[in-house]
């Protein structure tokens, strides 16, 4: 009878790890420290390389695995959970979204179909609510077939963090940060006491120009501050390289968002129009990062706007 049940289960998992269409890109986990690892994305916009240029983790303890962030398509998380499958063949147990941003939630559902419960931070269901959740999945449904397709659909949060919460399994402790509104809607992150390592969503991007958006991007300034002082080892980025040195990966992120708002708060100060002041601004620090072509010029006009507002 059990080995009838084995062999049911492991067709149960065979059928749905084989359901998704395999990405071409090389998707690999990366062990860090103790039992933390790592899958390291590709560094590109949202739509390159099959939607693969964001990182996530998971850590491995007695009583099963804790998954950080899910990448950007099924097909990704379904590789993703292969890795983790040559490791270990303890239950995923949960999954925490360091905030919903496809391009680290799309892959929620291969994790939701293993059983996992999915925690996530107080303003994902502003994100799940607006128009722009559905909107921008159908596109993604165009612009990364077929690994993101019909089937494809956004996976609701069992469980909403909205204060530092820190848990335990099996032997390992670990914590969640709760940031609130900063880089998306909700943000978080998670130390896994145990490997002293801390997965932090897109508080940070290493090795290239953070995305701002509608980001409350003081606040964001003020909470690297909080990030920088927590105690670490290794250091694993929304997106970019993971490091043994953490302050030196969080640099890039904290010079540039710190650089944009003393530069456009004195041309909010003194009405300098955007065109004017984007022109007058020496962006010789930043210029030869990578992605700063793409997302300069857009980061700079996005935080013109918001402290046009916040400056009122």
């Amino acid at each position: 009878m059990k080995k009838i049940t084995l062999l049911f289960s492991l067709l149960f998992w065979f059928t749905h790890v084989n359901a998704y269409e395999k990405p071409s890109v090389e998707v690999v986990a990366e062990n860090l420290n103790g039992d933390a690892y790592y899958i390291p994305g590709l560094s590109g916009a949202a739509t390159e390389y099959e939607g693969f240029i964001s990182n996530a983790g998971f850590v491995i303890t007695t009583e099963g695995v804790v998954v950080f962030d899910s990448l950007g398509t099924p097909s990704l998380a379904n590789a993703m959970l292969k890795e983790i499958r040559k490791i270990t063949d303890k239950p995923i147990k949960l999954v925490i979204a360091s905030h919903y941003h496809a391009d680290h939630i799309y892959g929620l559902q291969v994790f939701k179909e293993q059983g996992a419960k999915i925690w996530a931070p107080k303003g994902t269901w502003d994100y799940l609510d607006s128009e722009a959740a559905p909107n921008l999945l159908n596109a993604r449904r165009i612009s990364l077939y077929p690994w993101v397709d019909n089937k494809t659909y956004l996976v609701e949060p069992d469980r909403i963090i909205d204060q530092d919460t820190p848990f335990a399994l099996g032997e390992h402790q670990f914590l969640l940060t709760y940031f609130g509104k900063v880089h998306s809607e909700g943000d978080m992150s998670l130390l896994s006491i145990n490997d002293q390592t801390l997965y932090s969503g897109d508080i940070i991007f290493e090795g290239r120009i953070p995305f701002v958006g509608d980001a409350d991007i003081i606040k964001w300034s003020k909470t690297l501050d909080r990030v920088r002082n927590i105690e670490m080892e290794y250091f694993v980025p929304g997106h970019g390289m993971a490091s043994d040195q953490p302050q030196e990966t969080m640099d890039l992120t904290y010079r540039y968002l710190n650089f944009l708002i003393e530069q456009l708060s004195l041309a909010v100060d003194d009405m300098t129009p955007f065109d004017e002041a984007y022109a007058a601004i020496d962006w010789l620090e930043f210029e030869d990062e990578p992605a700063f072509e793409a997302a300069n010029r857009k980061n700079a006009y996005a935080v013109y706007l918001y402290l046009e507002r916040v400056m009122d």
